[in-house]
């Protein structure tokens, strides 16, 4: 680990005002003491933001308003959450541990870089840790790698829980601007695909700083269902996970919300199979060609072609699943 600066910002404006490439926040630090023990990020001064971001959580005008520095387990536990979020509930309480939970911040979790084995290995070349090197998992094939959205510059997926949820329900991601300008981008927009610049993860501007997250009232807080399926059951990353909810009347599917994890370089919504699943009653036949339907197109790498029917049994299950809460 290099040698770094440490301070704290008491306020937005005073963090926005000292971020830059060199310059990296910390909260929770869950991710990126990992990284820097490993050399992978080396900031010359890292920057204490928890004084100055909210760790409140509330419900008001219909929509559920998460403060960047509220921790997991604490968006978890809430009882507005537990009401009428449930699946953003169940998807933190797959992920992680609780001594991880408990100290990593909302905010932060949408940061998290990717737990890719050649991106930690610094003896290999990957492009997210140094630009233009080479993406060694595209090389080599790895069996944690994307199925979708993927290019030969990076095959790296996303690693969250919380995100993943979060996609499936539309959330937003508030930022605050070094002008003090607050922006709203939606989730679908944050997070990136690797494109020419897989070195980055998302799409928060360099003079911004996330201060919280929304997520709009929904009418899937009775039939929903988090799916994770791992090599282990704790303490795992996705190899592949399935966010599921169901707006019904009586068995007609009036909405419905599919999002998974572990397939791509960012959460991954199902849209052509929400809009098949609309209108349709809500039989297992139904869901088999919704799960089709989503995987029909996706192109998996030599060693993760198991991921194609193991993502359309998941996403199965899951509907199976959203119909008993």
């Amino acid at each position: 680990m290099r040698p770094f600066n440490f301070e704290k910002a008491n306020s937005v404006a005073e963090a926005t005002f000292k971020k830059s490439a060199s310059n990296q926040f910390i909260a929770g630090g869950t991710n990126l003491v990992d990284l820097m023990k490993k050399n992978i990020a080396q900031p010359e001064v890292l920057i204490d933001i928890t004084p100055a971001m909210s760790k409140d959580i509330s419900y008001e005008k219909n929509k559920l308003n998460i403060g960047a520095m509220v921790s997991n387990t604490k968006v978890a536990t809430n009882k507005e959450v537990l009401d009428k979020f449930p699946l953003i509930s169940k998807a933190i309480l797959a992920g992680a541990s609780p001594q991880i939970r408990n100290m990593a911040s909302s905010a932060g979790n949408l940061l998290q870089r990717t737990r890719c084995p050649y991106f930690y290995d610094v003896t290999t070349p990957c492009n997210k840790r140094k630009p233009e090197s080479g993406c060694s998992a595209a090389e080599n094939g790895t069996r944690m790698s994307a199925v979708a959205g993927y290019n030969d510059q990076c095959v790296a997926v996303h690693p969250s829980d919380f995100c993943v949820a979060l996609a499936a329900l539309d959330a937003k991601v508030i930022t605050v601007n070094s002008n003090e300008k607050e922006s709203k981008i939606p989730f679908k927009d944050f997070h990136k695909l690797p494109g020419d610049t897989p070195w980055l993860d998302n799409n928060l501007p360099i003079d911004s700083i996330i201060t919280k997250i929304e997520v709009p009232e929904n009418n899937f807080s009775k039939n929903y269902a988090y799916l994770k399926l791992r090599d282990r059951t704790s303490y795992a990353f996705a190899l592949v996970s399935v966010a599921a909810g169901l707006d019904l009347n009586g068995n007609k599917i009036k909405e419905a919300r599919l999002a998974s994890g572990g397939v791509a370089h960012k959460p991954w919504r199902w849209y052509d199979a929400e809009k098949f699943l609309r209108g349709k009653e809500a039989t297992e036949d139904v869901f088999v060609q919704a799960a089709k339907l989503a995987t029909k197109d996706l192109k998996p790498l030599k060693e993760n072609e198991f991921k194609i029917p193991m993502l359309e049994g998941a996403i199965v299950e899951a509907l199976n699943q959203s119909l008993h809460h």
